[in-house]
């Protein structure tokens, strides 16, 4: 099997948190993002951010990272052979003008939401003063809202087609005659990239002010997609109660062979860990897709084209 996608679906429940916090609403009220039927989400942005975050801690302990690093998300490289950011994540630098100056990311999230309503509270936060000699009337106050429980439904794909990859495209008189691919890492490292996503995203945990709470955005159940085609289908997997589409959704993998691992924490002959460890052996012994058909010559961004 040549794998073109990786697909994440996965619930995962968080308590008493303020995973993705909106605008203020009343007063110093910080206030927690919901959807107009009262469910707390967390956007799509905060969840690459977190994802990333895990990869920067997971590639900085591996042994084979070389060079690698993952950027600052408000300073994305083009440097796609070293900057896993600027390679998964894509960037948008306007002024080179052309399609050099942007990348299509192709690692996407869909925002993260709960499946039930969820209820909502209110805390309050007192920084305490020791100096007897201020005012107490000075002391800063502030209430936030939190929710107690929710079982957040979170998707994530990655692209193996464009992973470490550049498009170019021949044009004469105006018309588009041809679509050229360019690599700009060897097929070892982008399966580590790709294993690091994989890794990433049962690592997750910088929530936003999280900083004393922990709040984690681990699996308690998983579905791991590795196509032949690129699909996100599968991720209305966990968002539905309807027994009849989710037996549809796997057969529908399993009729184009598609290779899937189902892992629940709390029912079923198989953990998430179990699930997360079949999968990495699958995606070992496996190939991944390469649009240059092993033909292409190892460039760095640079080199192809031709600018910093």
């Amino acid at each position: 099997m040549q794998i073109k996608g990786i697909l994440v679906s996965m619930l995962a429940p968080l308590d008493n948190h303020m995973a993705n916090g909106g605008e203020k609403l009343l007063g110093n009220a910080s206030s927690i993002k919901r959807t107009p039927d009262g469910k707390v989400y967390i956007s799509g942005q905060m969840q690459r951010h977190v994802l990333f975050s895990a990869m920067e801690r997971i590639n900085d302990s591996d042994m084979n990272k070389g060079k690698t690093f993952i950027s600052n998300g408000d300073g994305v490289t083009n440097l796609i052979e070293t900057d896993l950011r600027a390679d998964m994540g894509g960037f948008m630098h306007p002024s080179k003008g052309d399609y050099s100056g942007r990348r299509t990311a192709p690692l996407s999230a869909t925002i993260a939401v709960a499946l039930d309503k969820s209820e909502i509270g209110r805390d309050l936060l007192i920084r305490l003063k020791q100096d007897p000699n201020t005012d107490s009337k000075d002391q800063a106050l502030a209430t936030k809202e939190f929710s107690e429980h929710d079982l957040m439904n979170m998707n994530f794909h990655l692209d193996i087609t464009s992973l470490s990859i550049s498009k170019t495209f021949k044009y004469e008189g105006g018309y588009h005659l041809a679509t050229n691919y360019i690599k700009h890492a060897k097929d070892d490292e982008r399966k580590r990239r790709a294993t690091l996503f994989l890794e990433s995203t049962r690592s997750m945990s910088d929530y936003a002010n999280q900083a004393r709470n922990a709040v984690s955005g681990e699996p308690q159940k998983v579905l791991i997609v590795f196509d032949n085609k690129l699909s996100r289908k599968a991720s209305r997997y966990f968002a539905t109660n309807n027994e009849t589409e989710k037996s549809n959704i796997l057969a529908e993998l399993k009729e184009r062979n598609a290779k899937y691992f189902f892992g629940d924490d709390t029912n079923g002959e198989k953990s998430v860990a179990a699930a997360y460890k079949e999968a990495f052996k699958f995606l070992n012994s496996e190939a991944i897709y390469d649009p240059t058909e092993g033909k292409g010559e190892i460039k760095t961004f640079k080199e192809a084209f031709g600018k910093d």
